[in-house]
């Protein structure tokens, strides 16, 4: 376990900084590096030609790869601060200082596996298009954050598709990492990225994808089963409201842990999110959660300023653990 200030201290850094567009256009997100190996060995490896079982193999074989070198970098660029930490403090001393410093080089890198910054801009540029008539901006604006079509969608379309990633996004983006981050360090936050990302990249049900990545979703359903829950305790906590909504509604979703923030965010908005919606052309019959009226911009707004709250109660939550361990320490000692 991670000392619970480090992971306090990564999303207090990510927050104010993100990852910089500039750094971005010179050294692209790992995000990126991983879905680029995970894509790299689909093309190999997930052959039509290959019997079913041959590919789940692969699949499976593939995430063992990305994961164990996600896994192996975490714990390298924890085990060099540490040593140097250590070599510094020998030989000159200023143990607190170099401590200090040590603590806030694994925040930063812990940084780019969190995304509070980003999912609130995303979000917020598709309310500012909203709010501003442009209902052609908007939809472009929500087809970066969703999977589904977009060209057709009205401003009620737009604002339930963009809360809907906005409360399953809270999860994937922002309590499941800093979870695994606290619970394991960096090999964890790195480990929960890579398992993440290769969830959404190749864990379908679609005919191509069902084999080489059910591995791949079956690992990302165990991951978020924790920290999906916690999601939408800090949603409806945020909303001072929903949780009867949260409780009924949760299981109606295909994934056992995708239902749980949006059935929270609809339950504090009092709104109806999920429904039918089109992805490449295939209408697709989705559970509907809350009972509500669909949402429109001002519903968005609110969700947006829910979604601030539930990440600083996040951070309470993170910082509760803190004391709780120092004072179990002190006890101790």
């Amino acid at each position: 376990m991670v000392e619970p200030w480090v992971v306090l201290g990564s999303l207090a850094l990510e927050a104010v900084v993100g990852y910089p567009a500039g750094l971005h256009a010179r050294i692209p997100h790992p995000v990126v590096w991983v879905g680029g190996a995970i894509s790299a060995l689909e093309r190999w490896w997930n052959r039509p030609e290959y019997s079913f079982a041959r590919r789940r193999l692969l699949g499976f074989v593939a995430v063992v790869l990305v994961t164990g070198a996600a896994i192996v970098a975490g714990w390298a660029v924890q085990w060099v601060v540490a040593r140097v930490a250590q070599s510094i403090v020998w030989h000159v001393g200023a143990g607190v200082a170099v401590h200090l410093a040590a603590v806030g080089f694994v925040a930063l890198v812990g940084t780019v596996g969190l995304a509070q910054r980003s999912l609130f801009e995303h979000v917020n540029n598709v309310l500012t298009s909203l709010r501003a008539g442009d209902l052609p901006a908007s939809r472009e604006k929500v087809s970066h954050i969703v999977g589904r079509d977009t060209r057709q969608l009205d401003a009620t379309g737009v604002s339930a598709a963009a809360l809907e990633s906005l409360a399953e996004s809270f999860n994937d983006g922002i309590v499941a990492p800093a979870f695994w981050f606290l619970i394991a360090g960096l090999p964890g936050l790195f480990a929960y990225k890579v398992i993440n990302t290769a969830d959404s990249l190749i864990g379908h049900k679609e005919e191509r994808w069902r084999a080489f990545g059910w591995t791949a979703a079956r690992v990302d359903d165990v991951a978020n089963l924790v920290p999906a829950r916690i999601a939408g305790v800090l949603l409806v906590l945020a909303g001072c409201r929903g949780f009867g909504v949260m409780l009924s509604d949760a299981a109606k979703h295909a994934s056992p842990n995708a239902g749980w923030p949006e059935a929270a965010m609809a339950g504090a908005l009092r709104i109806r999110l999920g429904g039918p919606a089109t992805y490449d052309g295939v209408l697709h019959e989705r559970p509907v959660f809350g009972t509500g009226p669909a949402p429109g911009v001002a519903e968005l707004r609110c969700g947006l300023r829910l979604y601030v709250v539930a990440c600083g109660l996040l951070w309470l939550a993170i910082a509760a653990v803190g004391v709780a361990a120092a004072g179990g320490a002190s006890w101790l000692r």
